[in-house]
């Protein structure tokens, strides 16, 4: 009979590990909080009601009869409007041990991780933009996320490890309807000073076990496609607190929409993380 115990020591060390190296990490982490709440997701039952008060359901010009409800349909405001192309970005972000460049390069940011098995945390701002002219889109903004990852993991030690990779992408949206110092940001409990920060629902988390000395290369392509989009008039009145003429009239003016991603390595040796975000409207 083959003898089983060797594996099964293998096993729960790794199971061991992992539940070490989990409790190193954040309890709370940022990019969690951040996400939970977005406005890409269907508001809660409350911040859905406050919605349906604050907003009138037909359009100005169009008679009652003509559009759905907002329970048949979810979306009154883009409800049969045409999808309108508004721009494209790319963030092109490096993890390595081997050294950073300095000075740091305009728009390649890079991390320098610590020696494992020591994890690193990053937080990176505008890594990449897009400005969008006044009147860009009537009601919403939405993104295709579209991440493409090369990942070098490894484990240096004699004993068995999880490497993790963790990444959220969120986006920081300027306007000026945000400039008034009654509006106060729910996510902050302060005036939002021009601009609010806002989620995808497009993290990702990649946890692999590693054998000692073991070194693994992956690439990874997908992409995250809005549900109620990043910002849209219901939930700039619904969660962030606007009126109904505030939020019509944020999209009538220029509107800045910057990358940031925040994220956990260990056991990484290297990564490259492309970034891309096309923004639509209606």
């Amino acid at each position: 009979m083959p003898d089983v115990r060797i594996p099964l020591c293998v096993a729960l060390c790794m199971f061991a590990f992992g539940l070490a190296a989990h409790a190193a990490e954040p309890a709370a982490s940022r990019d969690a909080l951040v996400e939970k709440s977005s406005p890409d997701l269907l508001p809660v039952a409350k911040a859905r009601a406050a919605a349906l008060k604050s907003l009138a359901l037909v359009r100005p010009g169009t008679a009652a009869a003509a559009l759905p409800t907002v329970e048949e349909v979810g979306d009154v405001d883009s409800f049969a409007r045409n999808v309108t192309w508004l721009g494209l970005t790319q963030g092109n972000v490096t993890l390595t041990h081997g050294g950073c460049p300095s000075p740091a390069v305009a728009d390649k940011p890079c991390v320098a991780l610590n020696a494992s098995p020591a994890s690193t945390a990053f937080a990176l701002d505008d890594i990449a933009r897009v400005v969008l002219p006044a009147k860009a889109s009537h009601s919403l903004l939405c993104h295709w996320f579209s991440p493409a990852l090369a990942i070098s993991y490894q484990n240096p030690g004699a004993t068995p490890v999880v490497a993790r990779l963790n990444y959220n992408p969120t986006l920081t949206v300027e306007n000026e309807v945000l400039n008034d110092p009654a509006l106060i940001d729910p996510t902050t409990g302060v005036a939002f000073g021009g601009k609010l920060r806002t989620s995808m629902t497009a993290s990702e988390r990649f946890e692999v076990p590693l054998a000692p000395g073991m070194q693994l290369n992956t690439r990874e392509r997908d992409s995250a496609v809005c549900i109620a989009g990043f910002i849209n008039q219901r939930t700039l009145v619904g969660t962030f607190g606007l009126s109904e003429a505030q939020a019509r009239q944020f999209f009538r003016k220029k509107t800045t929409i910057r990358l940031n991603v925040i994220g956990f390595a260990q056991y990484v040796n290297e990564a490259s993380l492309v970034l891309g975000l096309r923004i639509v409207g209606d």
